[in-house]
């Protein structure tokens, strides 16, 4: 019986030890997040970095809401189906997969990032998931295909309980930045509002 302790130190981290596919069940666990975000895109040739911020929401059975409220207002929606994006309040624009296939494989695989979906991210990078301990993880996405390959050096994540941040580094030296804070978990259903603009067509 004496050994117990021992045993226990040594067996603990394997067992305690996050991984990609624990990271994803913690994530689908959570049905709706509603987080505050912060981007920062630094172009290399502009002297100053392009900053914007706003409320993003993830329904996993729904898709993404991501309204932008500053500088200039910008509401996106993104589902199974579509992208629809309205500017300043003029009328939305609508990409399908049919219409734009690329644009369209770019976005979709945003809700795969904040869903940290393995199969979506393994079909389309190299996965490099670490254990940062006491539940932080970080995780490097490298493209593996096309046209991801041409657009992205890698996508760096990181986070713990929920998705804090995203690196996005693109091939021409450019980076965007986003910070996601104020995560909340309640309501855990869609507001009637927040339906009503998934249903929108």
């Amino acid at each position: 019986m004496k050994y117990w302790p021992v045993l226990a130190l040594l067996l603990s981290p394997v067992v305690n030890a996050l991984t990609l596919d624990a990271l994803q069940q913690r994530f689908t666990e959570q049905p709706v997040v509603r987080a505050h975000f912060e981007q920062t895109r630094t172009i290399k040739d502009l002297p100053q970095p392009l900053k914007s911020s706003g409320e993003m929401l993830i329904a996993r059975d729904k898709g993404l809401l991501w309204d932008q409220t500053t500088p200039f207002s910008m509401k996106l929606l993104l589902d199974d189906t579509r992208m629809v994006q309205a500017i300043n309040g003029q009328p939305p624009q609508t990409i399908t997969a049919e219409n734009n296939p690329q644009m369209f494989q770019f976005n979709h695989l945003l809700r795969a990032l904040f869903q940290a979906d393995r199969k979506v991210l393994e079909q389309n990078f190299r996965v490099a998931f670490v254990d940062k301990g006491e539940g932080r993880w970080t995780l490097r996405l490298t493209p593996i295909v096309t046209p991801l390959d041409k657009i992205f050096a890698s996508i760096d994540l990181a986070g713990g309980q929920y998705l804090d941040s995203i690196q996005l580094n693109d091939k021409q030296g450019d980076r965007t930045d986003i910070a996601l804070s104020q995560h909340k978990l309640t309501p855990a259903q869609l507001t009637d509002d927040e339906r009503q603009r998934f249903a929108a067509q």
